[in-house]
């Protein structure tokens, strides 16, 4: 009984009505409206977290160099914080900025440079 019954459903169905796609499209455009913005948002606050990170990380090489040579400044000249000098190195490569790679600039206190999204 059942098998006929099954057998028959089958048979009578070939494929969708328009009504049943236009549906689909709907649920699928509003699903899009909500998770596209959401998306870029985040985006954004993931840059800006990126950029806070490389600062702090950068700004701890910068303490670490100041600790290891017994300085309370930078000097004047510059410092290379990536190369194998006096005790270094004390960061691999420079971060650069999440948005357009601009390096950051290393002074006494890390500068997130302009352009960056900061939190």
């Amino acid at each position: 009984m059942f098998k006929a019954l099954i057998q028959r459903l089958r048979k009578d169905q070939r494929g969708l009505t328009l009504i049943e796609l236009l549906v689909v499209i709907v649920i699928l455009g509003i699903i899009a409206a909500i998770a596209i913005p959401m998306v870029m948002g985040n985006q954004q606050t993931a840059n800006a977290n990126t950029n806070a990170q490389n600062r702090a990380i950068l700004q701890d090489a910068v303490n670490r160099y100041k600790v290891i040579n017994n300085v309370t400044t930078l000097p004047s000249t510059g410092i290379d914080l990536t190369a194998d000098v006096d005790g270094g190195p004390y960061i691999e490569a420079i971060p650069t900025c999440a948005e357009n790679a601009t390096p950051f600039v290393v002074a006494d206190t890390v500068i997130i440079p302009s352009g960056c999204l900061a939190p």
